[in-house]
């Protein structure tokens, strides 16, 4: 019995942990994200930087996450984006950001 009690606890600090650590995997820090045809893409670094490129043009940009939610700033504009349960982003329904999906 007292086995079977330390595997749930074990089980349940690794739960904590895991959505502790932003959704357990849904992390945008170390990805690209592409939309429209691939004309927009995103690169989140680690330490809260990235950046986005729209055709030729790219900007310098900062984020934060919160769970699944990302407020990324590009030159004092900040847009909101969500992580959806496929891992692609969605954004501003009316703007190039609407949808992104993964590339890597």
């Amino acid at each position: 019995m007292k086995a079977s009690l330390n595997g749930v606890l074990a089980s349940a600090g690794v739960a904590l942990l895991c959505l502790g650590a932003t959704a357990c995997g849904s992390s945008v820090s170390g990805h690209t994200y592409a939309g429209n045809g691939e004309l927009v893409k995103i690169e989140f670094q680690s330490g809260g930087k990235a950046f986005a490129s729209m055709g030729p043009m790219t900007s310098s940009c900062t984020y934060t996450q919160s769970g699944k939610t990302i407020s990324l700033i590009c030159e004092g504009d900040t847009t909101e984006l969500t992580v959806a349960s496929d891992g692609s982003l969605n954004g501003p329904p009316d703007g190039m950001l609407s949808h992104l999906t993964k590339v890597k």
